[in-house]
């Protein structure tokens, strides 16, 4: 009787712990520093070099890369011909060839493509060039 006991406790602690694991808060990048800031050329050129060294050191963390707008769609901008950047929300007065700023969660590389992939995108700061 009593291993049984035991038997149930510890599968009640695996049970509550592996709960917490699977349902943790979700991030938020707005409020998360960036731990790497780059332009977004320096940026592409680490992807060139070695795709599978760069994709571990950037996976999932919070990065802010500098580049120009090369095209626009209603919740995404494409950095430089090559940073896919995808933001929650519809995105306004953006325009071609912009300078800008985007903070976002780095969520893989298409080596296929050659497609840098961000999602949770923010504008940190845009020069519009008009």
């Amino acid at each position: 009787m009593n291993k049984k006991w035991i038997v149930f406790f510890v599968l009640i602690i695996v049970v509550v712990f592996g709960y917490n694991y699977v349902y943790q808060d979700h991030r938020n990048i707005e409020q998360e520093a960036a731990m790497y800031m780059l332009e977004a050329d320096s940026f592409m050129s680490e992807f060139d070099v070695n795709p599978e060294v760069s994709e571990k050191k950037y996976l999932n963390n919070t990065v802010q890369i500098m580049g120009n707008i090369s095209k626009i769609d209603s919740s995404v901008i494409i950095l430089n011909n090559s940073i896919f950047c995808q933001f929650s929300t519809s995105i306004k007065q953006l325009y071609m060839k912009d300078s800008i700023t985007v903070k976002g969660r780095f969520i893989g590389y298409d080596d296929l493509l050659g497609d840098i992939k961000l999602d949770q995108c923010l504008i940190i700061n845009q020069n519009q060039t008009k």
